[in-house]
């Protein structure tokens, strides 16, 4: 199985998965990482087992988006709030 989160320091390595296991109703692959020394667990959205991530997931643009939208509707609500900060 391969990490393929963006942040997570492991991306791109590929780790060997001892066991599959539900947290929190979520898929998980619990894997050994530095020589069986350790063992982590990954939800299987950060892996190559989880499903593809979407062409904005993240990106810059769309958080810039919603901010502009989030802005605009707490002016709105502020505004008929009679709030004039």
């Amino acid at each position: 199985m391969v990490v393929t989160h963006p942040f997570h320091p492991l991306v791109g390595e590929e780790l060997p998965v001892l066991f599959t296991a539900r947290m929190k109703g979520v898929l998980v692959f619990v894997c050994e990482i530095e020589d069986g020394k350790r063992r982590i667990s990954l939800p299987q959205s950060w892996t190559d087992r989880g499903p593809q991530a979407g062409p904005n997931r993240l990106a810059v643009d769309g958080l810039t988006a919603a901010r502009e939208l989030v802005d605009a509707l707490a002016s709105r609500l502020c505004a008929a709030m009679g709030d004039t900060e």
